[in-house]
């Protein structure tokens, strides 16, 4: 509408209003995914659009497509997000994209002298803010830095559509800085994964993500709010279908062919799907010798077997410990997995975010909920546990003490917690 005055994108946001569009409904029955954003993104009418993203679901892969669908049209494009990383990772699928489409695209990317590159054939990097500005007068269409770069007052309007990755862990006051920079604003990521790192102490509700603050009360996005990717690359459906019903409202669902992915051994360690592998143990709290050798046998077992996997499109494949993450919720147990486990790819649910592989496993690493260092809130986290379970392609394996299905709950927000870990153990077969 006219008149609006200025900032409007950042007001719709504020007020969690459904994205406006030129002429356009949000969704078309019988529409694929990608159609749907790509129409969408170059009929948004200086609004904001939330496009929600589970494990596999091709977030990157949609939101590059969107961004050269807007650079076909003559838009001006933005990308931003938490670090120098997550941005570069979104420019060099953008690059990719442009290549297979055909599309001539020229990028800048303003970063620190940490991130400082040589310049590739489609993408430019600078450390100067005005550098950066002057690259996208003069041709380049997409442009990527941090918050810092966008919330500057010389870089008000200076694309017309500024993409958030990891929107889910971008502040919403950062956001609404931000947004003065575009016309209109896509936020790509997903709630339900990781949270934004807090920094410093703040007033209940400040510190809530763009993403948060549009679902509200929803853990996926409303059809009239904004965009769910729901179909999923990655998970074999055994494994989908938890991770669809505890935290995705049942709506992510696999692509057809994932049923194929599959473990092939002689051993205990075969199939697809979900997996216990209970392990005694007591008065641990941030690391289990116990697990870790358990582990270290498990791992022996599943690379020294003659063990192949079958992925998606029925090709079969040896199993080597680069096709395994062995993920723990602590520091300490990563350190007692690594000297067990030389050569492994192990670390914290943090480290492996965005990442995949055939087989995963979770060393709870605590005793019971008592032993709890950090907690309840974080040890049965279900953004961490969707995390964790969802780096798999075919056998995701929880590895734990039993006592930590047994929580004693005292408040509905503990019951709540300790669900999704009772709900893994019911699915599951033991090892």
């Amino acid at each position: 509408m006219e008149g609006a005055g200025e900032h409007r994108a950042a007001r719709d946001l504020l007020m969690a209003i459904a994205p406006r569009l030129r002429g356009q409904s949000l969704q078309v029955e019988g529409e694929a995914m990608l159609k749907v954003a790509t129409r969408v993104a170059l009929a948004l009418d200086e609004s904001v659009l939330p496009v929600q993203g589970p494990p596999g679901a091709g977030k990157t892969f949609t939101g590059a497509r969107m961004i050269c669908a807007l650079v076909r049209a003559g838009k001006r494009v933005g990308i931003t997000a938490n670090s120098h990383k997550v941005v570069r990772n979104l420019l060099d699928e953008v690059v990719r994209a442009a290549g297979e489409e055909h599309l001539p695209i020229r990028c800048v990317q303003k970063v620190d002298d940490k991130h400082q590159e040589k310049d590739l054939d489609s993408l430019h990097f600078v450390k100067n803010n005005e550098q950066a500005l002057d690259a996208m007068r003069a041709g380049c269409a997409v442009g990527g830095g941090t918050s810092y770069f966008w919330a500057r007052p010389d870089a008000r309007l200076c694309v017309d559509v500024l993409f958030i990755d990891e929107a889910a862990q971008m502040a919403l006051a950062n956001v609404v800085a931000v947004s003065q920079a575009a016309k209109s604003v896509v936020l790509l990521g997903d709630p339900r994964q990781l949270e934004q790192p807090i920094q410093g102490s703040h007033p209940d509700g400040v510190g809530v993500s763009a993403l948060d603050h549009v679902l509200g009360h929803h853990a996926t996005i409303p059809a009239d709010r904004g965009l769910f990717l729901d179909e999923t690359w990655r998970l074999h459906p055994l494994i989908c279908a938890f991770n669809s019903e505890l935290f995705y409202e049942g709506r992510l669902k696999s692509r057809p062919g994932l049923e194929r992915q599959q473990v092939k051994s002689n051993t205990r360690f075969k199939g697809s799907g979900l997996r216990y592998l209970p392990v005694q143990h007591d008065g641990n709290q941030s690391s289990s010798p116990e697990e870790a050798d358990a582990i270290g046998e498990l791992a022996s077992e599943i690379v020294g077997s003659r063990t192949s996997w079958v992925d998606r499109n029925g090709d079969e494949s040896p199993i080597t410990l680069d096709d395994v993450l062995i993920i723990a919720p602590y520091n300490a147990q990563v350190f007692e997995l690594q000297e067990r486990i030389p050569g492994a790819r192990v670390g914290t649910v943090d480290k492996f975010q965005g990442q995949e592989a055939p087989i995963v496993i979770y060393s709870m690493s605590t005793s019971s909920h008592a032993d709890a260092p950090r907690g309840m809130e974080f040890l049965y986290s279900a953004n961490r546990l969707n995390v964790a379970i969802s780096r798999a392609k075919c056998i995701c394996v929880v590895v734990a003490s039993r006592r930590l299905f047994e929580a004693e709950c005292r408040t509905p927000r503990q019951m709540q917690l300790a669900n999704a870990f009772c709900r893994y153990l019911e699915l599951a077969s033991d090892l």
